[in-house]
């Protein structure tokens, strides 16, 4: 008895002993991870500034976002965007204490050591919302242990790095702040959905201050494990973990009972919205806008590269130096001295689409393509052997199809293993499972890979742009449809042959040497002579050319798009003239000075010619397109700001000539004694209605291989390109294959929505701004009779 208090006292000291011994301990391994001695610790700069990978914005002018360039797909918001219900349904459900505790809650610790490893119960981690953050930004070390000794230890160590690096974050932080910055980096599934702002868009295509009581839970509920509580993957697992949170939600007196039972009656409705570069809207333009802004220096090519080279080096340099935006990421740098990146830094970058005006497009497109001209094109090619190729033998198309194969991955891979031609032939040969694309969805077929090319061929492709004529603002940007399938983009990166779409800048020298819309000149053939190669050349004019040998007016040669007039034009005014003042509009592509030259077969960009168009609406001002406002950092602070390049090509006068002329391209038609004649859009008055003031130009390559319209409104000036994805892929014949009938039914539809659309204001009531004191005289004869030919000897 005597030795009971004795005892006590030992027992005691043991006890003391142990328990100082582990808080001595505790504080010395807490000074080592201070101080960085068992690893990795974030200095006090770090946790003022943690670097986190930052989805960056692409935002259309009327707020929208477009898309997003991430690693990881994060957003951020500040505490103020937060619905209230959700700061308490994370409060409730992942740290009750989070506004007592200062990083650390040794109540949470010493419950999950009694129940989780004492009695075996599941009562979940002790970790509080300031561990979790510094655990998102800054992941452990995931080194592996073979040892349990090993495992056990390391675990150890990153669990008191996040409580040293949580004590810290407290010190440096408010609790809202913490609170925001966890749900900021918080992941709700893989790299592609990081933070609160993308996950509300995500599953419920919303914003952290829209989400309403139930989706809140749904997403809180998500953080215990993203992919298992996953609404969309799993959604009975999501019912019941979200009902856990509102019971928590109770239990810690955020909402009361008659709430809860509410809401927890309610379905999960989720509106799946996945950020890609495969989905929405701009898919072309947002890639376009990465590759832009990533371009670098142009270099000079070797002495020996031939002219186009050159040219494509010419053109290059041109809009490096004056393009702001061009190469921005290689021309702009940060305050520390090191590069922007636009896949982790955050940018919030402002373009000038409208997101309105981009639907609208993308609709044309379809109306057009999938409705009419797809299905109509295989009709034309069902039953050939040959097909979708035209003029071509067998050999030569084999010849295409085979270059074709060089260019897809798969081949890559194979020559890359020292695949020889044959053996890969014999696997583009062998029947295999596939999807193909079809304007009606995905086709699951079984095919040859090589067969699959062919039908891929037969898809027509498409591009159009529309600018504001005033500031060259870019509203719309349709580089081609279904990117999963097709990524080449036929605005800006695509060049393809103009057509007679180039013949209204043979009209433009002679408006500015002073002649008159009502000239008249003879239809007649012109013959050229090349005295160089001992040969001559007779520009063609398809049709039956009923008013051959008449007299004819120049307004009447643009509206009916003839060759003849156009032959006469280069005949009388220097070509080089024309490709100079098409320099001074913006088109920067090679331009041969050669008399097929009015047939349009310069390979130029939809950019540059509407540009080029614009500037006759724009008063004979060229405005180059602008496709971004400003850029600003991840906290708005603004980096650049973009204007156009602007510089007077031609006289306002001269332009609203040519716009006289343009005009009449949509308002003639006329009848001489027996015959009837129509400006080639004049369509847009007849089968589309168009009331108000309309000008433009379609355009026709020779075998009907491209079709073209560029159409001018008051306010807007549009582009739409049509053809194959090589020359040899066409309809048999104009009635299909013009300008008119494939490329200018997608200006009109998507004119016809933007009409539609008041909120817009852009009407049929707008006019073009004549300039003062100026009157054009269009009320003169179109055809009078005469007789004639004539041959010119040189070129």
């Amino acid at each position: 008895m005597d030795n009971k208090p004795g005892k006590t006292t030992k027992y005691l000291f043991i006890l003391w002993t142990l328990y100082t011994l582990a808080v001595v301990l505790f504080i010395v391994i807490m000074v080592l991870i201070g101080h960085g001695k068992l690893g990795f610790m974030p200095d006090f700069a770090r946790l003022e500034n943690p670097q986190s990978n930052l989805a960056s914005e692409l935002i259309t002018e009327d707020g929208e976002v477009l898309g997003k360039y991430f690693i990881e797909n994060r957003s951020y918001v500040v505490y103020e965007d937060l619905a209230p219900h959700l700061v308490d349904a994370l409060v409730a459900t992942e740290d009750v204490r989070h506004y007592r505790h200062s990083g650390i809650d040794l109540r949470s610790l010493s419950r999950v050591l009694v129940k989780s490893v004492l009695l075996g119960q599941d009562e979940g981690g002790g970790s509080t919302i300031s561990q979790q953050l510094a655990k998102n930004l800054f992941p452990r070390d995931t080194t592996v242990y073979r040892t349990k000794i090993g495992r056990t230890r390391h675990l150890a160590i990153n669990k008191f790095k996040e409580w040293n690096t949580g004590v810290r974050l407290e010190r440096s932080y408010s609790k809202n702040e913490i609170l925001t910055m966890y749900l900021n980096t918080v992941p709700f599934g893989g790299e592609s959905i990081v933070g609160i702002k993308s996950a509300s868009r995500t599953f419920f295509n919303t914003t952290p201050d829209s989400l309403s009581i139930d989706q809140a839970a749904v997403l809180v509920g998500m953080l215990k494990a993203p992919t298992a509580y996953n609404p969309r993957i799993n959604p009975d697992r999501s019912f019941t973990r979200r009902n856990t949170v509102i019971n928590q939600m109770v239990k810690y007196g955020s909402i009361t009972e008659e709430v809860a039972d509410s809401v927890k009656q309610l379905p999960i409705i989720v509106d799946y919205n996945l950020a890609s570069h495969l989905t929405g809207h701009g898919k072309h333009f947002r890639t376009f806008i990465s590759k832009f802004m990533n371009r670098t220096k142009p270099t000079p090519p070797n002495k020996d590269a031939g002219i186009l080279a050159w040219e494509r080096y010419r053109r290059d340099s041109l809009r490096w130096a004056d393009d702001r935006l061009y190469g921005w990421i290689n021309k702009t740098y940060k305050p520390d001295g090191t590069q922007y990146d636009l896949y982790r830094d955050g940018l919030r970058i402002y373009t000038t689409v409208n997101f309105k005006m981009q639907q609208y497009a993308e609709e044309a497109v379809v109306a057009q393509m999938k409705e009419y001209l797809q299905p109509a094109f295989f009709k034309e090619k069902k039953g050939r052997a040959n097909a979708p190729f035209e003029d071509l033998t067998r050999e030569e198309s084999m010849r295409i199809l085979y270059r074709t194969v060089r260019q897809t991955e798969r081949y890559r891979s194979m020559a890359a293993r020292g695949v020889p031609w044959d053996s890969v032939l014999m696997a583009f040969n062998k029947p295999a499972e596939m999807k193909l694309f079809s304007w009606d969805g995905p086709i699951d077929t079984i095919l040859t890979p090589l067969d699959s090319i062919r039908y891929m061929k037969h898809i027509l492709r498409a591009g159009f742009m529309a600018m504001d004529p005033a500031n060259g603002n870019v509203k719309a940007f349709v580089g081609g449809h279904n990117y999963r399938y097709f990524q080449y983009e036929h605005v800006y990166q695509g060049r393809r042959q103009v057509g007679s779409t180039i013949k209204p800048f043979l009209y433009l020298l002679a408006m500015q040497e002073n002649y008159s819309p009502c000239e008249m000149i003879p239809l007649v053939p012109i013959t050229f002579k090349d005295v160089v190669n001992d040969s001559t050349y007779t520009p063609t004019a398809p049709g039956r050319n009923v008013f051959a040998g008449k007299m004819v007016s120049l307004k009447w040669g643009l509206a009916t798009s003839h060759n003849w007039v156009s032959a006469w034009l280069f005949k009388n005014f220097n070509p080089e003239n024309v490709i100079n003042l098409m320099r001074k509009m913006g088109v920067t592509s090679y331009i041969a000075p050669v008399p097929s030259m009015i047939y349009g077969p310069a390979d130029i960009s939809l950019e540059e010619m509407v540009g080029a168009f614009n500037t006759f609406s724009n008063g004979g001002i060229y405005v180059s397109p602008v496709y971004v406002t400003r850029i600003e950092d991840r906290y708005g602070n603004v980096i650049s700001s973009f204007h156009p390049v602007e510089s007077e090509a031609i006289s306002q006068e001269t332009a609203y000539l040519m716009l006289s002329l343009l005009k009449n391209v949509v308002d003639m038609s006329g009848r001489y004694r027996e015959e009837s004649y129509y400006g080639t859009a004049s369509r847009l008055r007849g089968k589309y209605s168009f009331k108000g003031e309309l000008a433009g130009k379609t355009g026709t390559t020779q075998n009907q291989s491209d079709g073209w319209f560029i159409g001018l409104a008051p306010r807007l000036t549009a582009a739409a390109w049509v053809g194959g994805e090589d020359r040899s892929i066409h309809f048999d014949n104009l009635t299909m294959g013009s300008g008119t009938n494939m490329a200018l039914p997608i200006y009109a539809e998507f004119l016809k929505r933007v009409y539609a659309d008041s909120t817009l204001g852009i009407t049929m009531e707008d006019e073009f701004k004549r300039p003062l004191d100026f009157y054009v005289d269009m009320d003169c004869p179109n055809i009078m009779e005469t007789t004639g030919s004539s041959t010119y000897d040189d070129f």
